[in-house]
């Protein structure tokens, strides 16, 4: 028989950090009805809920953007350094791309806005818990708008700075990691051992001095990678 992996023995455990309460209490009411997942915990603001996570250490947080006491992206930030196996889901009506950047500075895993589905937030913590970042559909234009007007404010006639030296497999590994393969679905897609895709995504993260995959992902639209909506 084969071994169960320890990840799909027990729920996956959510803390939803929201303050909007009938919002909140939409989201806990959906989680509470799906199999394998757990509700860890809920709380009104960044702060609450960044305590919250590191009493809990949830494996999931869906937190909101703009909330009194301490934002969502600062407490994401914190979130990142107080707890680490924690990935942070941004689920927010804000579609400015600045609050998306921030996000993705501060580690977040995903970035969603309310506008999805009631199903949708089920299959949302399945996908991160499998390893993808998440962007919501309606924020790939701006992605793309906001890396053309950089490179355009780049333009000024100096250099462009080089761009770091990616081996070949790297790159390859880079481009499905965008595409939001988990290391083992990286690994089977290049015949490589799990551990080896981890090695390998390691390297280009420390090589392009990024800090997560959801980074990559940005670096790799910049960089004409992927392209995305």
């Amino acid at each position: 028989m084969p071994e169960v992996p320890e990840e799909a023995a027990r729920p996956v455990r959510v803390l939803v950090v929201d303050d909007h309460a009938l919002f909140r209490c939409g989201i806990v009411l959906v989680l509470e009805s799906e199999q394998g997942i757990e509700l860890a915990g809920e709380a009104g603001d960044g702060a609450a809920g960044l305590r919250l996570a590191v009493e809990l250490a949830p494996d999931i947080v869906l937190m909101d953007v703009r909330m009194p006491v301490m934002g969502g992206i600062e407490a994401a930030r914190r979130m990142a350094e107080e707890v680490p196996s924690a990935r942070v889901v941004m689920l927010t009506v804000s579609d400015d791309e600045a609050d998306l950047f921030e996000a993705v500075k501060a580690g977040a895993a995903g970035y969603l806005l309310k506008e999805i589905s009631v199903e949708g937030v089920a299959e949302a913590v399945d996908a991160v818990m499998r390893g993808h970042t998440l962007i919501s559909p309606s924020m790939a234009g701006k992605l793309l708008a906001e890396f053309t007007s950089l490179s355009h404010g780049e333009d000024d006639g100096a250099a462009p700075a080089p761009l770091p030296r990616l081996t070949g497999r790297e790159l390859e590994v880079l481009g499905l990691v965008a595409k939001g393969l988990t290391n083992r679905e990286v690994g089977a897609e290049l015949q490589i051992s799990e551990n080896t895709a981890k090695n390998h995504v390691r390297n280009i993260l420390e090589k392009l001095h990024l800090h997560s995959r959801m980074e990559a992902v940005l670096y790799a639209v910049r960089e004409e990678l992927l392209q995305l909506g």
